[in-house]
């Protein structure tokens, strides 16, 4: 759901009803503060455009108002230094930018604090172990933030509290893919397996004994946050095109929604095709702890495996790899107040 793209993804994977939330009161001590922040838009404009004057000027003649972009970048600046300000004497804290989370080494009894869109919450969730998040609306009127708890019209996190080990954490469940190469990629909302363009995606697929070899345009697995978002799509184009054509089905109950800490996850195969060589029988089904799905890539060098949107952080999924889709023993940790 995060770059230009993800953040877009993850605002329609995050949209609909917010499921009951079961709670858990956290009972560790933390060390230090880091902080992850993303660019604003002024930033990003910034660095295109070498100075903030240019990309001013630049937007400005071609008929786009300016002001809407400097006003964001105020909000999310005052927001970072309000956040610094409730940070209690002693304790250490970092700021990091998105990018560089990736190769971060976060340590044990670290905390970690995002300012962004529901985005960064979901692609820094992915390369924490155990440590909670403490998510922050920077912009709560225009930024929905399904994830983000806290903003300054909710109420900032009271960090001395949260630092005390005083707070109440929601467990996330995640999906995960391993590879028999040995990488692993973990998703807080959905996998995406098959072509990185618009060709055919050609696989085994095999759960339990089940097994068939298909065609299509990829298979998309979603976890309980995801539940709402992709994979509602699938849901919702394909009862319109079977009532189109005359059948009569309607929408899973409540739409499909998963909770988000349930221990399965969902798959869907997009456009499968049947044919003399393809089958199309194992198209959607459930995903347990139990009951992994396993994928063998027949794509010569085309075939990738990312999680959340994230296409420039991906698994080669060529020929010759086999990929095991399962219920991550990793959990995201979001800290609720």
């Amino acid at each position: 759901m995060i770059d230009q793209v993800t953040d877009n993804q993850t605002s329609r994977v995050s949209a609909g009803i917010k499921p009951a939330l079961t709670r858990k009161l956290s009972r560790m001590m933390y060390e230090k503060v880091i902080i992850v922040t993303r660019e604003t838009e002024l930033e990003e404009l910034t660095a295109r455009f070498n100075t903030t004057e240019q990309a001013k000027f630049y937007l400005e003649h071609a008929g786009q108002s300016f002001t809407p972009i400097e006003q964001a970048h105020a909000r999310y600046q005052e927001t970072l230094n309000q956040l610094r300000t409730i940070i209690p004497r002693g304790i250490k804290s970092q700021v990091i930018s998105r990018n560089l989370v990736p190769q971060f080494t976060f340590g044990e009894h670290d905390l970690i604090i995002t300012i962004g869109q529901d985005g960064l919450v979901v692609n820094t969730a992915k390369y924490l172990t155990h440590q909670p998040i403490v998510a922050i609306n920077p912009d709560p009127t225009n930024i929905e933030g399904v994830l983000l708890p806290f903003d300054h019209l909710k109420g900032m996190p009271i960090l001395k509290d949260i630092l005390s080990g005083n707070s109440l954490i929601k467990k996330i469940t995640m999906a995960n893919a391993s590879m028999n190469d040995g990488q692993e990629l973990l998703a807080f909302n959905d996998l995406f397996i098959g072509p990185r363009t618009h060709t055919s995606a050609r696989y085994d697929i095999s759960q339990g004994n089940m097994s068939e070899f298909q065609s299509s345009s990829g298979v998309i697995i979603s976890t309980g946050a995801g539940s709402t978002g992709w994979m509602r799509s699938v849901y919702t184009g394909a009862v319109g095109i079977i009532n189109a054509l005359g059948g009569q089905v309607s929408m899973p109950e409540n739409n499909g929604q998963m909770e988000w800490d349930e221990n399965i996850l969902t798959y869907a195969v997009r456009e499968p095709w049947p044919s003399k060589s393809s089958q199309a029988n194992m198209v959607f089904g459930v995903i347990t702890p139990d009951n992994p799905l396993t994928l063998t890539s027949h794509m010569s060098d085309y075939g990738v495996i990312f999680s959340d949107g994230m296409e420039k952080d991906y698994l080669a999924f060529n020929a010759g790899l086999t990929t095991t889709i399962r219920v991550a023993d990793t959990k995201a940790h979001l800290i609720l107040a």
